[in-house]
């Protein structure tokens, strides 16, 4: 692995050396491209220059000197196109590794030009399995990791908070709860403020829809190569000021990578391509907005992203940037695996090269499909080599609503889910079977609960009390303690997802059934004190992680932990074969009862696993005479044996076992 920065990865951009410094800008349509230097980013007015074009519609310009820590930007004079946007102000370079911005919706930001990189590799590599099976993933927001006071960080919501080595929260939880994969929300700069609410901006944006004006989970992308800079301990997220006018965020970011790395858990980084942010003076809308975004007939921007704008992505020289893009984070950051939201907006050819020049990086690299957006298609991302979500495990698990689609976790059928799609799910969602979807199990990524929508927690609590859905919650402790129904539905919830063939991911906090009630903020929000189903706007302890609630639920906690390290410890339950997994006959269709033989996938043990998804009856299991280890009961679960039965067995209702007996012959893994 590379240790050094690579900006062979780069077209476009700037390219310092010691005595000069080059200038490259793809802006085909424009008749004038100049180039404005600043020393220091509160300057006003900077020194500039022509740039000359060289055809292929790439500008150029290379300016004497050492330019490093110098600030630049760009002056565009568009065509008279009126499918062209036209400012006065500067416009960053979207190839920049480094920004400095105002906390504003339209953030003024501007390129820092910064030398090669000396950071301090070591020997680190990347950390990634060559089966990405074999990986328990934790969907998370950096910042949520520390921000609250009970994570006890000297530097809460930061890179370098996060790596403390004597606080409960960031890496530290990660290590107790075992899981070996942090998948972190976008940590490309985005624009993280909205226009002002209820007030019409000059550029004629009226903000109806979020209070908080904030873009807290970062699905705006502004700048590809750069990261965040809110995270670094001079970060900010106070309206109007400056965030990232030094440049720890590299460094600092890849002190986190590295951190990970030696604890031996994979970096994935949720990526967002298929927009771009549209509030701010997004350099791609200045640049050449006909060139760089779809269109209908009439000029308008088209929006199957849903978000104001779609990249282009079949443009060579937007294709450009995405793969370069994924190569830049990849060798400059030692970046694992990547997950690409709204990835059925990316056209296929982007797609084969992205996932031919990363293989060149590390054959291994995890690339992950958001299979949504302007249709779905996770079967067509698995016929092409690429893992992608998992929603209907999701749905024939939890259900797709609280209130009126329920799944077999409560007793109901989603009405999508069939019987024989359950066993589908457990053995890896497969297309020859009911529902299924990928050609083989390394492709489903399976989860019950992400960033957005519910959180299996509040699903669970709505789904048993549904006028809970629209209720002012005064005691939170209480009401995030669970019951002990709502408890036995999310371990069996749990237990389900842990028992399936492919890559389990879950999403920080559900370990612990963890509540997003609208915390007191100082905005018009009328669902403030409500559980809140969709919080990207909220940069507060809505979604801030606050660890004292682990105690509420410490059975749960405890629960996960156990199962986190049974999935590691026992391959069968992680790559098996399809025929591997046989299910018996049922009396009641709500009773999954099946083995899995270990011996294909390297596991000494054979499985007996029985899910009892009936809220109302116990089932019986027929142990016979042999004698087996259970490994996980209604309450417990462990990779060690917790005792040893046979015989007549009761599974309670909505819970589930798992007992496993070693082969003759069957050594440890």
């Amino acid at each position: 692995m590379p240790n050094t920065m690579q900006t062979k990865t780069m077209t476009y951009g700037c390219f310092p050396t010691s005595v000069s410094c080059l200038f490259r800008i793809f802006c085909p349509a424009s008749p004038k491209v100049e180039l404005e230097l600043f020393d220091h980013y509160e300057e006003i007015k900077g020194k500039r220059f022509d740039m000359q074009k060289n055809g292929d519609g790439v500008w150029e310009l290379t300016v004497p000197g050492d330019l490093t820590g110098k600030y630049y930007g760009y002056r565009i004079t568009p065509p008279s196109d009126p499918g062209f946007l036209s400012t006065p102000d500067l416009i960053a370079d979207p190839w920049s590794r480094h920004v400095t911005t105002t906390n504003h919706y339209r953030q003024f930001a501007r390129s820092r030009i910064i030398a090669d990189d000396q950071f301090d590799w070591g020997d680190d590599r990347f950390v990634i399995p060559e089966d990405c099976r074999d990986l328990i993933i934790y969907e998370t927001h950096l910042k949520d990791m520390t921000a609250h006071p009970s994570s006890g960080g000297r530097h809460p919501g930061t890179y370098v908070g996060f790596i403390e080595s004597d606080i409960t929260g960031g890496i530290n939880h990660l290590k107790r709860l075992g899981v070996n994969a942090v998948e972190f929300l976008p940590l490309q700069k985005f624009g993280g403020f909205e226009p002002p609410f209820k007030i019409k901006t000059p550029e004629g944006i009226f903000n109806t829809w979020n209070p908080y004006g904030r873009n807290h989970w970062g699905y705006m992308t502004s700048f590809f190569f750069a990261p965040e800079t809110m995270y670094a301990p001079d970060g900010s997220n106070q309206p109007g000021a400056l965030t990232g006018k030094s440049t720890q965020a590299l460094t600092n970011l890849k002190k986190v990578v590295k951190a990970l790395h030696k604890a031996g858990i994979t970096v994935i980084m949720d990526v967002v391509y298929n927009h771009v942010s549209h509030y701010d003076m997004n350099p791609f809308m200045y640049l050449d907005k006909p060139y760089f975004f779809r269109h209908d007939e009439h000029g308008n921007l088209l929006s199957a992203s849903g978000t104001g704008n779609d990249f282009r992505t079949e443009a060579p020289v937007a294709r450009q940037a995405i793969v370069e893009s994924i190569c830049y984070w990849m060798e400059e950051y030692h970046i694992d695996g990547f997950r690409f939201d709204l990835a059925n907006l990316i056209d296929w050819d982007t797609m084969h090269l992205i996932h031919h020049e990363a293989q060149k990086i590390n054959p291994d690299v995890l690339l992950i499909a958001e299979p949504w957006g302007g249709g779905y298609d996770p079967t067509g991302f698995s016929e092409h080599g690429w893992a992608a979500w998992n929603d209907q495990i999701r749905n024939g698990v939890k259900g797709s609503d609280p209130v009126d689609d329920k799944g077999f976790a409560f007793g109901a059928w989603q009405h999508e889910t069939s019987r024989e799609a359950l066993e589908n799910f457990i053995r890896g969602t497969l297309v020859a079977s009911a529902n299924g979807r990928f050609y083989s199990s390394e492709h489903s990524v399976n989860y019950l609960e992400a960033h957005d929508g519910y959180t299996l927690g509040d699903f669970i609590r709505i789904g048993l009390d549904a006028p809970l859905k629209n209720r002012k919650i005064t005691d939170k402790a209480s009401h995030t303690r669970l019951n002990e129904q709502e408890s036995r539905i999310a371990k069996l919830s749990a237990l389900f997802l842990f028992v399936s063939q492919g890559i389990t991911m879950i999403h920080a906090g559900q370990e612990w059934a963890r509540s997003k009630v609208i915390a007191e903020a100082g905005v018009d929000d009328p669902h403030t004190g409500q559980m809140d189903h969709n919080s990207y706007e909220k940069d507060n302890e809505t979604n801030y992680l606050n660890y004292e609630e682990i105690d509420l639920n410490r059975g749960l906690f405890e629960y996960y932990r156990g199962l986190i390290a049974l999935k590691k410890n026992a391959r069968a339950l992680r790559k098996a074969r399809p025929e591997d997994i046989v299910f018996t006959g049922y009396s009641d269709a709500l009773h999954l009862t099946f083995t899995i033989q270990g011996e294909a996938s390297g596991d000494p043990y054979d499985y007996l696993i029985s899910l009892n998804g009936n809220p109302h009856n116990s089932q019986i299991l027929d142990l016979q005479s042999d004698f087996w280890e259970m490994v996980a009961s209604p309450r417990v679960a462990s990779s060690k044996k917790l005792v040893e039965l046979s015989g007549l067995v009761k599974i309670p209702a909505a819970s589930g076992v798992v007992f496993r007996k070693k082969r003759q012959g069957g050594q440890p893994g």
